[in-house]
């Protein structure tokens, strides 16, 4: 038993013996807490990013289809041709889509008249609203296509300053126009329901809701009323590049034609250029204006007629070197007593003439305001102003409204010759209208830049408060301290979206595109 015992008590002493060694040896090995370095697992790669997808190139060339409510015929310069025609009623909008463009087809009337009493419609009439999208192009293949906004209708075409609105003839679009093309499509007709001197039909009184007229250059197209605030709509950006074909000898469409266009329609920042008849001529009317651009007109450029009321504010005209014939032609000979008189005031103003004849007719049957403006013809010869016939009225004959003698403030005569000597105007009438009040004669050098902008002769003349000059006219006018339809040289107004003027500007003869 004894010896067992010691037996077992031997075996596990050697047994710890054993243990304790190997503890012993390794601690060679094996690190203490807090002793040595932990490595930690690297974390398994990222997955590589994925490619960016290649970029879907803008779609060029026509679109596939037209728009509802426009017929599609066909493709010119790789743009998709929507043609509207016929007359719309109801609502019609051209939307800017990527490779159309629009196209007239015929005379293209928005609306049935409605006649001149917004209270009593005429009987059959309908009312048609258009409305362009900003960026849009339309064009005309001839001079038989029009486009026409009726009584009681009402046009929305309002661009941009980068988005201009152009309507332009198909030989543009077809890049086949020069700097002497007119007269490739008809052009733009607003009619409205505002006060008009000369009457059709017997009895009716001028004026009044029972005087109507009918616009030159087309058929059964009536304006005027006695709604002086009437709404034809609203334009602004708008382009309108080579209108005013010739219908029949003497009979032509202009530019835009304002018939009776009364108050409540805004129409600003507006181009026409090389119309073959005037850029713009209004008959009758209240409608009023802010920064107007016309160029290279073939007849008149501002054409005044049947007692138009309108104020008009930051207007340049640059007439063609080979065509054009006044800047501007107030009234028509004759029209002495009719009542409403004419009575444009027209206030910072730039007119570059190219032509022989004077720059200004000014009949005695209207009465005018010119205010902060500058007047240049080129010729050697070409005079600046011819006032022709009576300038006021006998009492017994005289309007209502005979507001007196044109009134000239701060304007600057760059000219040969300030005025004409008209038989039954003599020169010495003349003299004193436009002798003083800030105006300059033409002894004066003009220091212009770039054809039209201010140099240093012209940003130093002395101005006129359009308002206390034109008393009168509300709060319309802006109280301008500088002469001229730009306040420097680096007043640009005209930038972006006109074509053809100023340094670096768009060609009016490229063809158009849409912009997006």
């Amino acid at each position: 038993m004894i010896r067992s015992s010691n037996i077992r008590l031997r075996t596990l002493l050697m047994i710890g013996s054993a243990l304790t060694l190997a503890a012993c040896d390794g601690a060679k090995n094996i690190a203490s807490p807090g002793e040595g370095a932990i490595v930690t697992p690297p974390p398994a790669p990222a997955p590589a990013p994925a490619p960016a997808p290649t970029p879907t190139p803008t779609p060029t060339g026509p679109a596939d289809s037209c728009p509802t409510g426009t017929t599609n015929v066909g493709v010119i310069n790789n743009l998709r041709n929507c043609q509207i025609s016929g007359t719309i009623t109801g609502g019609l909008t051209l939307a800017n889509i990527r490779g159309v463009v629009y196209s007239l087809s015929g005379r293209v009337n928005v609306g049935i008249d409605l006649g001149a009493d917004p209270g009593a419609p005429a009987a059959g009439g309908q009312q048609g609203i258009l409305t362009i999208d900003p960026g849009v192009v339309v064009f005309g293949s001839s001079g038989a296509d029009a486009l026409v906004i009726n009584r009681g209708s009402q046009i929305f075409a309002e661009g941009t300053a980068t988005r201009p609105i152009v309507f332009t003839s198909r030989s543009n679009m077809e890049g086949g126009v020069n700097d002497s093309s007119i007269g490739q499509w008809g052009g733009i007709v607003l009619l409205g329901r505002a006060p008009i001197h000369t009457c059709v039909g017997a009895g009716a009184t001028p004026g009044t809701v029972n005087c109507q007229s009918a616009v030159e250059g087309l058929t059964g197209a009536f304006y005027g009323g006695g709604s002086p605030a009437d709404n034809s709509g609203r334009l602004a950006y708008v382009q309108v590049r080579y209108p005013g074909f010739e219908v029949s000898p003497g009979n032509e469409l202009n530019g835009i034609t304002f018939g009776g266009v009364g108050s409540g329609t805004t129409a600003n920042f507006i181009q026409v250029h090389n119309s073959s008849d005037d850029g713009i001529e209004w008959f009758g009317g209240r409608v009023n204006h802010k920064r107007i651009v016309i160029t290279g007109a073939d007849d008149d450029s501002i054409d005044t007629d049947l007692g138009f009321k309108g104020l008009i504010q930051y207007a340049l005209v640059v007439q063609r070197t080979n065509g054009g014939d006044r800047v501007i032609e107030a009234e028509t000979s004759g029209n002495e007593t009719r009542t409403p008189r004419s009575n444009p005031r027209i206030a910072n103003f730039t007119f570059i003439g190219n032509r022989t004849p004077d720059s200004l007719l000014i009949r005695g049957g209207t009465d005018f305001g010119l205010a902060n403006g500058i007047i240049r013809n080129t010729t050697a010869t070409g005079l600046c102003l011819d006032i022709d016939g009576a300038q006021t009225v006998a009492a017994a004959d005289a309007p209502t409204d005979e507001a007196g003698a044109p009134i000239f403030r701060s304007v600057i005569f760059g000219c040969s010759g300030a005025a004409r000597d008209e038989s039954d105007v003599p020169l010495a009438s003349i003299t004193p209208i436009i002798t003083g009040n800030n105006n300059l004669l033409p002894t004066v050098t003009l220091t212009l830049t770039d054809i039209f902008l201010p140099g240093s002769f012209e940003t130093g003349a002395v101005a006129t408060n359009p308002r206390t000059a034109f008393t009168g006219t509300g709060t319309f006018f802006d109280e301008t301290t500088f002469v001229g339809a730009f306040r420097n040289a680096a007043d640009t107004w005209y930038a972006g979206w006109t074509c053809g003027v100023g340094t670096g500007a768009t060609a009016c003869t490229a063809a158009p595109a849409p912009i997006q």
